[in-house]
């Protein structure tokens, strides 16, 4: 506005004027920012050596095109559904309400298993096969609702592969509920109480001591990875630096329990509470699970300290 003009105004209308003038540009660019871009976060046993991966997402992408796809791991243990479902309680705290978890672990593809879509109480989807792979985040989360994955316009092909679901189904599926589509549309509602769920004995906590079981190994390192809490070993009475006796299937040894790998010489093992907040086993710079030759599952048993001291001394 010119100069001469604004001298003829009143000072209270210049100054509502100046800040219109200053404001308007701040709200022209906060109405133009782009929405954030829809998120898939997704994981699989299909490994890297092959198409596989590249051509579930190349199907997502056919449906949106401004997707962005999170690769959580190809590399579960194949038909691992522990393992999946393990990884899924891991990793789901760290997204927001609205992500889509797509998760194709399926060994029973082409059976009667349903393919689903899951709403957590959180608010986040999970696009998978039934078999399981919801048990832990159900059991930490809480489940919402859940439908059965049916309407044809979801999936992709007329005539469906009996063994590539995670191309046909799983994926478009996914893509179409990160649009932003009706989800109730992808088919018939699935009491939450009726999904399939995984046995798990949970770890056991008595007057003796301490039971559960090596669950899995960390990735490539070799690290044990258990069902015990950290919390729960902790009740024990066991303090860092003392000496724990460990029965892990039938190897029994006594370990030093520590705060990380570099409080143990090189080569040497430990007893620590891994970062997901777990009891685990490792050796300094070296695995486990190769050196004493554990897989799991296999039962672990830890006494309590002082029926630990008694039974050393009979």
């Amino acid at each position: 506005m010119p100069h001469a003009i604004l001298q003829r105004l009143p000072r209270r209308l210049i100054v509502i004027v100046l800040v219109l003038g200053v404001a308007a540009p701040v709200i022209a660019a906060a109405h133009d920012a782009p929405s954030p871009r829809p998120t898939i976060v997704f994981m699989t046993d299909f490994g890297v050596v092959d198409d596989s991966v590249a051509i579930c997402k190349g199907v997502m992408y056919s449906i949106v095109p401004d997707l962005r796809i999170v690769d959580l791991t190809h590399q579960v243990t194949p038909f691992s559904i522990l393992d999946g479902a393990r990884f899924l309680y891991g990793a789901t705290p760290y997204y927001p309400a609205g992500t889509v978890f797509v998760v194709v672990i399926d060994p029973g593809v082409g059976s009667t298993r349903r393919a689903v879509v899951v709403k957590s109480k959180r608010g986040q989807y999970f696009v998978l096969p039934d078999n399981g792979l919801m048990t832990l985040v159900q059991d930490r989360d809480g489940l919402e609702a859940a439908r059965e994955i049916t309407n044809p316009a979801w999936m992709i092909g007329a005539a469906l592969s009996s063994t590539f679901h995670g191309r046909d189904i799983f994926s478009p599926a996914g893509a179409h509920l990160a649009r932003g589509d009706d989800w109730t549309q992808v088919g018939p509602a699935v009491e939450v109480d009726k999904l399939v769920r995984l046995d798990l004995a949970p770890a056991k906590l008595d007057a003796h001591g301490l039971s559960g079981e090596v669950i899995a190994t960390d990735g490539p390192f070799g690290n044990l990875v258990t069902n015990i809490s950290g919390d729960d070993f902790l009740k024990l009475g066991y303090a860092r630096e003392q000496t724990v006796p460990v029965t892990i299937g039938k190897k029994s040894m006594t370990l030093p329990f520590v705060r990380t790998f570099s409080d143990v010489p090189l080569k040497k093992p430990l007893v620590y509470i891994d970062s997901r907040g777990r009891l685990g086993f490792a050796v300094n710079q070296g695995s486990f699970s190769a050196i004493y030759g554990i897989k799991p599952p296999q039962p672990v048993v830890i006494l309590r300290p002082r029926i630990s001291a008694r039974r050393s001394t009979q």
